[in-house]
């Protein structure tokens, strides 16, 4: 398995240096049967630190990281700036990759540390602003967001979101999946004041509300309409413009 999506060509095998398709020994096609075995821990370890060398985005991209415990509001705020921006921001939810896309526990040298890390960078060296959002406990994912935001080329703003364990209780309560899991699992999840070694990490009390958070976030990334706008979509002087994207389809050939 290969992080490394600048190099998904040459990995992959479709035609290397010497212009012989990668995935041949000799002479022989290469068949499931070649397929190497899946990657050890220390091998996720040296393909994630291949992605991390690189340098992604541009000096116009922006990189937004929200973290906090369980039901600390992350993805509400995460929806709350795709709702205020629009097109042109990608959303890299750890639970989406993890959970949904992998199906995996959440454990040291995960296979999801590399794919969020992926999909980051992709999305960066495409055009997109990217929020990357999830509980990424920093003994775990530290190491991995501290290589992708120093390697990304534009501004960089980090948010973890501070609440209460009583608090998160009662937000789950009120979530359609509160029945998939409860106090025990939260309990054993949660992490106070879980900040990133490296510091730099602005923290977002429990009092905030969502509107005022998203505010921040929108102001801090330079994305916030000025006062005497009309409060039409405008963009900061320094956002990056969005990605080409297909002509839109009329009504009732493939929505919007």
């Amino acid at each position: 398995m290969k992080y490394d999506a600048m190099k998904l060509g040459r990995s992959q095998g479709f035609v290397n240096g010497s212009g012989r398709n990668s995935h041949t020994a000799g002479n022989r096609p290469h068949t499931p049967r070649d397929s190497p075995p899946m990657p050890t821990p220390t091998r996720r370890r040296a393909d994630a630190a291949s992605v991390a060398r690189m340098r992604v985005g541009s000096a116009t991209t922006r990189l937004i990281v929200l973290r906090g415990n369980s039901a600390s509001g992350k993805s509400s705020v995460a929806a709350g700036l795709r709702a205020r921006y629009g097109r042109g921001l990608a959303l890299v939810g750890q639970d989406n990759l993890r959970r949904v896309v992998l199906r995996e526990r959440d454990t040291p040298d995960a296979a999801n540390i590399g794919l969020i890390d992926t999909v980051a960078r992709y999305a960066l060296d495409h055009g997109f602003h990217v929020v990357v959002e999830g509980i990424l406990c920093a003994a775990h994912y530290g190491p991995m967001l501290d290589a992708l935001c120093h390697d990304h080329l534009g501004r960089t703003h980090g948010y973890y979101l501070d609440v209460p364990f009583a608090e998160t209780l009662r937000r789950h309560a009120t979530k359609p999946q509160a029945d998939e899991y409860g106090e025990p699992e939260m309990r054993g999840w949660y992490r106070p004041l879980d900040l990133l070694p490296g510091g730099g990490e602005t923290v977002i009390p429990a009092t905030s509300a969502l509107a005022e958070t998203v505010e921040r976030v929108m102001r801090d990334a330079g994305w916030a309409a000025p006062p005497e706008t009309d409060g039409a979509e405008v963009r900061g002087p320094s956002a990056a413009p969005r990605p080409a994207r297909a002509p839109r389809l009329p009504p009732g050939e493939g929505g919007r």
